[in-house]
């Protein structure tokens, strides 16, 4: 069978979305109103193809396009992703990053201490400006 002839599954695809929205099948039917159950979801879940006014419904509750349930194919999902990201896909792309918060800590120590002892040290000139101004008044 070729991809073209390749028919998606509607009501698997209703399963994978809620499951990654982390939503039980009560939860669905909760969303969908009074005359829903746990039950009539799993039902639904396993239809192959959806009534286009109740999948536009259920995409609604679900907060995705009735068509990215309509077209999802996980099998090319799987697809793209393991031939574009593998091990080495990001070397050199980006550049290691080998960032160490205790260095940056002690780094930040350094500069204060540095700050603080150009501090003493124009403080020291400041008092022995104003003993030879006192010197001098005298």
């Amino acid at each position: 069978m070729s991809d073209t002839e390749k028919k998606i599954h509607q009501g698997r695809n209703v399963k994978r979305f809620r499951e990654m929205l982390g939503l039980k099948q009560e939860g669905l039917a909760m969303e969908l109103g009074e005359d829903w159950n746990q039950k009539k979801v799993s039902l639904l879940e396993a239809k192959e193809e959806i009534e286009p006014a109740l999948l536009e419904q259920v995409a609604k509750v679900l907060k995705v396009p009735a068509e990215a349930i309509k077209n999802f194919d996980e099998e090319k999902a799987l697809n793209v992703i393991s031939n574009t990201f593998h091990e080495t896909a990001f070397i050199g792309s980006i550049g290691t990053f080998n960032i160490n918060p205790i260095d940056k800590w002690i780094d930040a120590l350094e500069e204060n201490k540095k700050l603080y002892e150009r501090m003493l040290t124009d403080k020291d000139a400041m008092i022995e400006r104003l003993e030879n101004l006192l010197r001098n008044k005298i």
